[in-house]
């Protein structure tokens, strides 16, 4: 294999521990707390989970290990999107494994949760782990989306854990997979299988997280190699003086990835899903606030500028959402097949002018037709439209440039679009994942080791050095609440939305006028793995913000 010399430099790395965990396996302890509840619907969920509901918290201490001796064989998935450091959490799951008995074994299921089904597994050496320690991706043994929900599929997971004998199955994955860890648990409970499950909270998106979970794993280093492209590109643009940049970023349901971009590199704009949806604005006065900055720098000889957008705002624009209820609508069933039979776009035009309601008409009228097209033609499997795949930095710097023209504008107004989304997922990851990671995962057999099941993973007091670390579990069923799903009630882990009134938005918030008119810009520059620990050990801003650091 052809190693770069940071891939041999990183392998060399040693992962630092909460100081808890650094005791060495016989000298860990386990500390009960109070019983949890689930974030809402606590009756329901209750019903739903009667196995596994309502366990208590659990902290690490230190003191004699009182977990029963026996052989573990333990089964790991990888499960979703990639996130930076899931190599890491396999690698921490498996030295703890070993650790505690050189008998013991790490499984590793390829493809995600249907090499459970399938049975298409590896079994992990010290060889094949040591070629994947400290590096980025999810390709130590590939991830995949499958939903592990019905009984069926339950079934023939517990038979692949009779045939190699696994005690416990770890699922690496979002508030999807980790549910789906929840339900895979009470099923293993109920019908007495003897196998525990455990989650680690992984998405680069930020929105699994809640008093205990302080963050989930990747989220660090994505937002650190995004601010570092977008702060290429603000000191590209404060040196050209000839563009402005729109750049999307991640963040379907939540805005923490350009929210934490933002803290990072003080782009000119930044929208926020959360707070678009909170003030109910419309396309309109989102792209006259946009045009405000270009108009107002303009004046001041300043015709360029960034403006940050998340991928998933234009769902929280209620006009938009309608609009997009109403298209859903208008080709349901085999309406869809008259509409794509018209030959022009012309002749779909007046197909969906007929269709739609004077209102949603106006917000499609106003549209650039690029994105009207994406509308029609890019449709999911159940015949919706992908808002996930509209163009919006595309769509914000058209609507931007119509409503300077509209103004009788004469000043220079040149857009250029970028999306950053896979760049972050598969980063070398920093030396907090790298190090979060590993406790996680090193943590997540401690919890098999003390017969845990449906707990996640918990690693907290993250905004403080690693030696201060609090290592722990949390049942699964305190973050879940009831929501519709495709016209049933499911029990879900709660998303994390930004919050308005949190720290990180505040600060934002008291800084973003000065920063829409000014330049403003910060570097934040390539993520450093080797240096001062104030430099490399470094969090995210949000998170230093959220505890007051």
């Amino acid at each position: 294999m052809n190693l770069s010399p940071l891939q041999k430099a990183r392998y060399q790395y040693s992962p630092k521990l909460p100081g808890m965990l650094r005791n060495g396996i016989a000298e860990i302890s386990v500390k009960e707390g109070s019983e949890t509840q689930s974030v809402a619907d606590q009756e329901k969920i209750k019903e739903l989970f009667p196995n596994t509901y309502g366990k208590k918290e659990i902290t690490f201490t230190k003191g004699a290990n009182t977990s029963v001796a026996k052989k573990h064989v333990v089964g790991v998935i990888l499960s979703g999107g990639q996130a930076p450091g899931g190599h890491n959490v396999v690698s921490g799951l498996y030295d703890a494994i070993k650790a505690t008995n050189k008998e013991n074994e790490l499984i590793g299921f390829k493809g995600g949760p249907s090499g459970l089904l399938e049975d298409d597994y590896i079994v992990f050496t010290d060889e094949y782990i040591n070629e994947y320690r400290n590096t980025g991706g999810f390709d130590i043994i590939g991830s995949g989306r499958t939903k592990l929900e019905t009984e069926e599929q339950f079934a023939v997971a517990v038979e692949t854990c009779k045939k190699h004998g696994i005690t416990a199955i770890v699922i690496i994955g979002g508030d999807d997979s980790n549910t789906n860890a929840g339900v895979l648990a009470e099923y293993m409970a109920a019908h007495n299988t003897g196998v525990q499950v455990i989650g680690c909270p992984k998405t680069i998106d930020g929105d699994l997280k809640n008093e205990d979970i302080e963050i989930s794993f990747g989220f660090d280093t994505a937002t650190k190699t995004y601010s570092e492209l977008i702060g290429n590109i603000e000191r590209d643009c404060n040196s050209a003086k000839k563009y402005w940049h729109f750049i999307k970023v991640m963040g379907r349901s939540a805005s923490h990835v350009a929210l934490e971009c933002a803290l990072e590199t003080q782009p000119n704009i930044c929208l926020i899903s959360e707070e678009v949806a909170a003030k109910k604005m419309s396309l309109s006065e989102i792209a006259n606030y946009i045009a405000d900055s270009v108009e107002t720098r303009a004046a001041k000889g300043m015709t360029f500028g960034v403006c940050v957008i998340p991928e998933g705002v234009v769902e929280f624009v209620p006009e938009f959402g309608s609009l997009i209820a109403e298209i859903n609508e208008l080709l349901a069933g085999e309406k869809a097949n008259a509409f794509n039979e018209l030959p022009t776009w012309a002749d779909k035009y007046a197909f969906i002018e007929k269709g739609l309601t004077k209102e949603a008409m106006e917000v499609f009228a106003i549209l650039p037709q690029s994105i009207q097209q994406q509308l029609f033609l890019e449709r999911d499997p159940h015949g919706n439209v992908q808002v996930s795949l509209i163009e919006s930095e595309k769509l914000f710097s058209a609507l931007v440039g119509d409503v300077l023209k509209a103004r009788g504008y004469k000043g220079r107004y040149a857009a250029l679009h970028h999306f950053f989304g896979y760049e972050g997922r598969c980063a070398f990851p920093s030396n907090f994942d790298a190090d979060y990671c590993y406790s996680l995962g090193y943590n997540a057999f401690m919890l098999i080791q003390y017969g845990y099941n449906g707990y996640l993973s918990k690693v907290s007091n993250l905004a403080k050095p690693a030696e201060e670390w609090v290592a722990g579990g949390m049942p699964i069923t305190k973050m879940m609440n009831i929501e519709r799903r495709h016209g049933h009630d499911k029990p879900v882990i709660k998303k994390a939305l930004v919050e308005l009134e949190g720290k990180p938005f505040k600060y934002f918030e008291a800084h973003r006028e000065q920063w829409a008119v000014e330049t403003c810009y910060t570097f934040p520059g390539a993520i450093q793995y080797y240096g001062p620990s104030e430099v490399c050990d470094i969090t995210t801003r949000t998170l230093a913000l959220e505890k007051g650091e």
